[in-house]
């Protein structure tokens, strides 16, 4: 079983920022399937998971900058509270070691639980702005 499936519902039909969620979903997949390998699996699976978010909300947060989005709406102010945690995390795993593996265990839940609100509603609003405006990703 994994935190979270990637289904229909999660799907905006803007191509590349399916893409990206999509792999949001894998990478969150990915530090699921290493909490019980311990220690090393863990850190390595989150580490992959922060490199894709930080790419993929700082991809996000230049479209909306692009776009003219203001830039104190709570879209970037929430990925910027998931990278807090996400390495708030990392640092509790490398200073704790395996004591600190609850905090994956309770972390993966949470955005597995927040992730897909976030696409629904705040992503989906970007890409309705993007569509409504012809904005292309690729060409800005």
């Amino acid at each position: 079983m994994t935190a979270l499936a990637w289904t229909d519902a999660l799907a905006l039909h803007q191509p590349c920022m399916d893409d990206t969620h999509r792999e949001f979903v894998d990478a969150l997949n990915a530090v699921d399937a290493a909490r019980g390998r311990g220690l090393a699996a863990a850190l390595q699976a989150l580490q992959g998971l922060i490199d894709h978010s930080e790419a993929h909300f700082g991809q996000e947060d230049r479209w909306m900058a692009e776009l003219g989005f203001e830039p104190g709406t709570c879209h970037p102010a929430q990925h910027r509270q998931i990278l807090e945690v996400l390495h708030e995390v990392q640092r509790r795993l490398q200073r704790e070691g395996e004591g600190a593996l609850g905090l994956v265990d309770a972390m993966v839940p949470a955005l597995a639980e927040w992730f897909p609100m976030h696409a629904q509603s705040m992503d989906a609003g970007l890409a309705l702005l993007m569509a409504e405006r012809g904005y292309e990703p690729a060409a800005g």
